[in-house]
């Protein structure tokens, strides 16, 4: 039992890779092309803002929840931004439940720094008053069924949800009504695997695993570059960067328009 299961891998991994030399991926795409998209507005009803992304068979929830908190110590005139994952026991058999494992910190910790290094959110403007009080923006990414590319999946629901945010001023008595949360730019990343000598966009969950490199890129509309994340030890050189860089331009325009299109017919 224990060789078949050690001839089963090597036989896909020939497979996937002789497709790969035909320009073919298991699925039926090209390298540049990302799976079916969708995404769903107003998901959870008791979230400020939320979306649901199906990227393939990946899905995803997104809620973000703000409320009133005390700014931290080094930055009382700034509000708050936390983002988390969490990878539900049953999106997969590798996941189990527990504290996050590496696995979910690493995914929040590329969302949150996207949005962070971008300045999407402006947290000047989320002071209430300075020293004593700011809005706090907590995102919570549930990943509902895991089939590669949790980071793409989740940062479209983390800007579908902020696009939708409404700071609730009205329920702590600071206006009548709630007003949207203000963003200075929308960025995206777009997630390349090197399978061989092979870069392939959005790798599903067969790809993931047998790839050498998997490469994201956080991109805001006017190209400015927020992140970038490496992952696993193969070798990816200057040329490869370059080439991911600049379709990550393009790649991150389409989804771009997916998200407010999505927003526009909710």
């Amino acid at each position: 039992m224990a060789e078949l299961e050690e001839i089963i891998p090597k036989l896909q991994a020939n497979y996937v890779l002789e497709l790969a030399s035909k320009g073919l991926r298991i699925d039926g795409r090209d390298f540049d092309s990302y799976r079916p998209i969708s995404i769903e507005i107003g998901f959870a009803e008791k979230a400020e803002g939320s979306a649901k992304v199906s990227l393939g068979a990946t899905q995803v929830i997104v809620g973000v929840k703000v409320s009133v908190g005390s700014p931290f110590p080094d930055t009382p005139d700034r509000g708050i931004l936390i983002t988390n994952a969490e990878l539900v026991p049953t999106a997969s058999p590798t996941f189990e439940p527990g504290p996050p494992n590496e696995n979910a910190i690493e995914l929040s910790r590329i969302i949150d720094r996207t949005l962070r290094e971008s300045n999407a959110i402006p947290l000047d403007k989320l002071v209430i008053e300075e020293g004593r009080e700011v809005w706090e923006v907590w995102i919570d990414i549930h990943v509902i069924d895991y089939d590669g590319n949790l980071i793409d999946a989740s940062m479209l629901g983390a800007l579908a949800a902020l696009l939708t945010t409404k700071i609730p001023e009205d329920r702590y008595g600071y206006s009548s009504e709630p007003r949207p949360l203000e963003l200075t730019c929308l960025p995206l990343t777009t997630t390349f695997v090197k399978l061989g000598d092979y870069l392939m966009i959005d790798p599903n969950l067969i790809e993931e695993k047998l790839s050498s490199v998997r490469i994201t890129v956080g991109m805001n509309e006017k190209g400015i570059i927020s992140s970038i994340q490496k992952s696993n030890h193969g070798f990816i050189d200057f040329d490869e960067v370059e080439k991911i860089i600049n379709k990550t331009k393009i790649k991150t325009s389409e989804l771009r328009e997916i998200v407010l299109r999505s927003i526009r017919r909710s």
